[in-house]
């Protein structure tokens, strides 16, 4: 088991893309997003995942992860989803001690940018990037699996 800590925030502009990382294309879906766990499946490239999270805490989370099978990762995209599928380019952007993964959502969430820094114990601090906006993490809305139920173009509002 691993244990994920995670800090979530909204990106305010490009200043991003200057130090980042070649993207990687990813497509996931859930299989079940409930509040006791989430059971995911990822394909990046030419690889795949299965993936469970329980959350601990609004920014820590146990996870499991496996590989797959990309056929069998694709069959279950394609078949077994409970709800849309969540499309995204991935960028690794190196700031001060920490790499920031910024997630780019194309389809159904086209337009969102966030921007997220995994730490060794929740109360690491760590260096603001200029580009980044507010915290999200407190916000479930922003969770893959709510995006996947409620995408990003169909939100009313963008406050929470």
């Amino acid at each position: 088991m691993g244990i994920e800590i995670e800090r979530k925030f909204l990106v305010a502009d490009e200043g991003w893309r200057a130090a980042a990382g070649p993207g990687q294309p990813m497509c996931q879906g859930y299989l079940a997003g409930g509040r006791r766990v989430s059971v995911r499946v990822r394909v990046a490239g030419e690889q795949a995942w299965l993936n469970l999270k329980q959350p601990q805490s609004l920014t820590v989370r146990r996870e499991y992860e496996y590989a797959i099978p990309l056929a069998d990762a694709r069959e279950l995209l394609a078949d077994a989803c409970e709800s849309g599928l969540v499309h995204k380019i991935r960028f690794r952007v190196p700031h001060a001690a920490h790499v920031w993964e910024v997630d780019v959502y194309h389809g159904d969430n086209e337009g969102l940018v966030v921007a997220e820094v995994e730490l060794e114990h929740e109360d690491e601090a760590f260096e603001r990037p200029h580009w980044l906006g507010r915290e999200v993490s407190a916000h479930s809305r922003y969770l893959n699996h709510e995006l996947a139920r409620h995408p990003y173009r169909r939100w009313t509002t963008l406050d929470d």
